[in-house]
């Protein structure tokens, strides 16, 4: 018996249509700046029009988006309805997916994260790791890796895995089925870059990689996307042969725009070989 698809669409309004009740019934009029209403009042928190009329929203438009029907509301005013329920910056993003629009990538980092994250680094030794951001761009590496892939050789500009693996003789040279890995690569940040047009840095990498790899010039039109997955590289290295490494990569959860990747040693003897690289 066939059964109907379901409508992610119709499911993401749904629940931006639930999530906007639950935040206007915790709020009262005196929570956002108006008189308190005379009287009993029989809607639990702010009525449609009281959020819609704070916002600077049209009711009609408001409304719309309570009872999960189709439209596209602007980036202005989901923002101007998260400003008028008090959102903090996680239910913020929140709304901005719920409303399938761009999420702002919080940048900030406090000291004692970035020092954690470098103790994080430094703990996972011997495995290779490194903090890509949202861009590719290498945030971090430990010493490991640094050996390994040697991000630090490139101009402080194209610290980035895509400059590092489509750009001639870095230490990507030596992987095998490079090509292969390389079109499965480019598929991944073909996809995080689609998340985020306009974005000066995307357009910078995609701009300077075009003009300097044949490769990347060949490859980009093709529009082929893919999210990331665990995987294993493997890599020949002279006097060593080949070493195989078990790819892990991990959201770090306090700071969504940055991903852990550890290579961790798939055999014993590729250990072995990996504490032979100076």
């Amino acid at each position: 018996m066939r059964t109907a698809a379901s409508d992610p669409a119709k499911e993401r309004r749904a629940e931006l249509a639930e999530f906007l009740r639950a935040r206007r019934a915790d709020l009262l009029p005196e929570d956002i700046g108006l008189d308190a209403y005379p009287g009993r009042r029989n809607t639990p928190g702010l009525r449609r029009e009281e959020v819609a009329a704070a916002a600077g929203v049209s009711l009609t438009w408001y409304t719309r988006l309570e009872q999960g029907r189709p439209g596209e509301p602007s980036i202005q005013v989901i923002d101007a309805i998260a400003r008028t329920l008090r959102l903090d910056d996680e239910s913020r993003r929140h709304l901005r997916r719920l409303a399938g629009l761009p999420v702002p990538e919080d940048d900030h980092m406090t000291g004692d994260l970035d020092a954690s994250l470098a103790r994080l680094l430094s703990a996972i030794e011997p495995a290779p790791a490194c903090l890509l951001d949202l861009h590719f761009d290498f945030a971090a590496w430990n010493q490991p890796f640094d050996r390994l892939w040697d991000p630090g050789s490139l101009p402080a500009r194209r610290r980035n895995l895509m400059w590092l693996y489509f750009a001639e003789g870095t230490a990507t040279a030596g992987v095998v089925g490079r090509e292969e890995r390389g079109r499965h690569l480019l598929a991944q940040f073909h996809e995080v870059a689609a998340e985020h047009p306009g974005d000066p840095r995307f357009a910078e990498i995609i701009g300077e990689l075009t003009e300097h790899s044949e490769q990347f010039r060949t490859w980009w039109p093709k529009h082929s996307v893919e999210q990331a997955l665990t995987t294993q590289i493997a890599l020949r290295r002279a006097h060593l042969g080949v070493i195989r490494l078990d790819v892990t990569e991990l959201k770090v959860a306090a700071h969504p725009s940055l991903t852990l990747c550890v290579q961790v040693p798939s055999r014993p003897t590729d250990a072995e070989k990996l504490a032979h690289i100076t």
